[in-house]
């Protein structure tokens, strides 16, 4: 079933729906009434009109509130008025929201769907959480490399199965959508959000937007699996990636070439797949917080492009109109709502925004016009996704959640994302594939056993893990579940594929009488890297590996040792006045949970393949360098890799 809208030929707007008994979770209907909204056999656009005609002004706003599912949860007798008085018609789980079984979250989530279906309208709840390299707020679920990896593999099959498998991963836990993918085009590594990108060149972000939103809608433009897949977020609209210096959240200046050029196309490749929603950025272009800039969220977002689905804010984004943060919360809302923002993610104080809106509204300042547009692309996207014929979610799925059959995938992923960059002191010296049947063998460094450092930030918490994830304290000083994070750290895999009879000897942390003790090691592997980090917490003015990731390697490679050094990083580190004494250098990025797919290719059960999804710089005043730049000089230029 096609729905022509505006002259758009549009499967978002339809899908194959499972019919239900009309009205079985909606308001009271007299005996006999059709009506259209219910009828899974209408048009969307045609039921999407007819409950909006329905809508009071109350049930309208709440409907483009998203609130923090903590506000339900941390007393659900007392606040089930957010769904039943004030109608809120999304949550989301915010980065510290660890959870807890799945099936306990899927009971969570319909609790509250059958609070919003038990009102006037029945209108269903969308449930969202950022999963932006698998599930990757769940203990146990499967997480895949960041971004930035997925980049260096160049293999868009493979992205959209990552996708399809965080989708359902996702499902599992009663959750509707995921805010993924990030679209961003990082040109600036010192961009803390620079692993978020798959890279530099848009033509390659471009390859892997379509593939991920195949693999998380289904066969986008409409969700193939109501029960398996999720709806989709592209984000941060627009040109995130190229603030000035790298600096998080701040002004990109840029003119059109740079800005349709660069950093658009991957939003227009998202629009065309039909993504559900768009988040707008914290950042500003050319000085116009994105937040409240009109010209891009209507004039071309909208109106050019066509999108169709609905813009969400960050997570206090339109606070951050302002400086300070919130200083004039009226004109916050004015402006964000006016400029284009459909839904706002308002996790704590929704009473004010919604008492706020409604006042802008009745004073004129918002027309009705512009929330019947806002509420219009909700409802689409909640008929598009089948929230209205299956608002429950299943608890079958719960075994699908971090099973066998995932993590091979993972596996796979990170044995594809790894770049080879040295190997060997001269062409006959080759040091990769590593000899599994040796006496003896050295690794060291902090990253080579710690799961936490190996995800990387946006794992478990919103600035991820040290560790293995055993402890883990939430904000609010609320203990979240403990438990050992499933998965494999590089040294265990290290220790899996080396022959039964090699010893194999873990320093975490060596000094200068490393090398004479273990003199007789056939060759020692140096895991160093960045410590986790996200967001503005990441960006860094100097890009050196974290210590004593340097003086781990001087007193290995240093020492006459012949050694291999991993580097675990979400973008391009400061080596090269280390490059000489290292007798071969890989990039795993950051793996994820399956570490094995980084011995798999040290050890050449599989080849190595990825190539650099950006340029690796000699010096940080080179930034920003970019391929195809008129001064490019790069210790290792982009596509870079070598195959074994």
């Amino acid at each position: 079933m096609v729905a022509t809208i505006y002259g758009v030929r549009s499967m978002f707007f339809s899908a194959t729906i499972v019919i239900l008994f009309a009205g079985r979770y909606g308001g009271a209907a007299a005996a006999g009434e059709y009506i259209k909204y219910k009828d899974p056999k209408a048009a969307v656009e045609e039921r999407v009109e007819d409950l909006l005609a329905r809508m009071t002004l109350p049930e309208k706003l709440g409907q483009m509130c998203q609130v923090d599912r903590f506000n339900y949860s941390m007393n659900p007798a007392v606040n089930e008025d957010i769904f039943t008085k004030y109608m809120i018609g999304s949550v989301l789980s915010n980065p510290y929201d660890t959870g807890a079984s799945p099936l306990k979250r899927v009971l969570t989530a319909n609790t509250m769907q059958k609070l919003s279906l038990s009102t006037r309208l029945g209108i269903p709840l969308l449930y969202a959480i950022d999963a932006v390299h698998g599930h990757n707020t769940f203990i146990n679920a499967t997480i895949f490399p960041h971004n930035v990896g997925l980049g260096a593999t160049r293999d868009p099959e493979l992205v959209k199965k990552i996708g399809a498998i965080t989708a359902l991963e996702v499902r599992a836990t009663g959750i509707a959508q995921a805010f993924a993918p990030c679209v961003a085009v990082c040109r600036d590594p010192r961009w803390g959000r620079c692993y978020e990108s798959y890279s530099e060149d848009p033509k390659v972000v471009n390859m892997m937007t379509e593939s991920i939103i195949d693999g998380l809608q289904g066969n986008a433009p409409y969700l193939a699996d109501f029960k398996t897949n999720v709806a989709g977020c592209a984000k941060h609209f627009v040109a995130d990636g190229g603030t000035v210096n790298g600096v998080n959240e701040d002004n990109t200046v840029a003119d059109n070439a740079t800005i349709f050029g660069i950093h658009m196309p991957p939003f227009e490749a998202a629009v065309k797949k039909g993504i559900a929603s768009i988040m707008a950025s914290y950042s500003s272009l050319n000085g116009v917080k994105m937040h409240a800039n009109r010209e891009m969220l209507t004039g071309y977002l909208k109106d050019t492009l066509k999108f169709q689905g609905f813009v969400i804010s960050d997570w206090l984004g339109i606070d951050r109109i302002t400086t300070p943060h919130r200083a004039n919360y009226t004109y916050s809302i004015e402006a964000s709502i006016n400029a284009g923002i459909d839904m706002v993610m308002v996790p704590w104080e929704y009473k004010e925004f919604l008492a706020e809106l409604t006042k802008l509204v009745d004073g004129g300042y918002i027309p009705m016009s512009r929330i019947d547009d806002a509420v219009r692309r909700v409802l689409r996207a909640k008929f598009s996704v089948g929230l209205f014929e299956n608002p429950l979610a299943e608890e079958t799925l719960a075994a699908e959640f971090g099973n066998e059959a995932h993590r091979e995938v993972g596996r796979e992923a990170v044995r594809k994302s790894m770049v080879l960059l040295k190997n060997g002191k001269t062409e006959t010296d080759k040091v990769v594939p590593l000899a599994k049947k040796v006496k003896k063998i050295v690794v060291a460094g902090h990253h080579a056993n710690n799961m936490g450092w190996q995800c990387g930030g946006f794992t478990l918490t919103w600035q991820g893990f040290n560790g293995t994830g055993e402890e883990i304290a939430a904000n609010r000083a609320m203990r979240l579940p403990t438990g050992k994070t499933r998965g494999t750290t590089i040294l265990e895999a290290i220790q899996k594929a080396v022959d039964p009879t090699t010893q194999v000897i873990y320093v975490e942390e060596p000094n200068k009488d490393t090398s004479k003790v273990h003199a007789d090691a056939a060759y020692t592997i140096v895991v160093v890297g960045e410590a986790p980090y996200a967001e503005t917490r990441g960006d860094s003015r100097t890009l050196n590996i974290a210590d004593p990731g340097l003086d781990t390697i001087v007193n290995t490679c240093g020492s006459g040792m012949k050694c291999l050094v991993v580097l675990v990083t979400g973008r391009p580190l400061m080596i090269e006045s280390h490059i000489d004494m290292i007798d071969a250098l890989a990039v795993a990025w950051l793996p994820g949970t399956e570490g094995q797919g980084v011995a798999d290719v040290l050890y050449g059960d599989h080849p190595f393949t990825g190539t650099l999804p950006r340029t690796w710089m000699k010096r940080v005043d080179q930034l920003p360098m970019n391929v195809g730049d008129k001064n490019y000089d790069p210790l290792f230029p982009f596509g870079f890799g070598i195959k074994t």
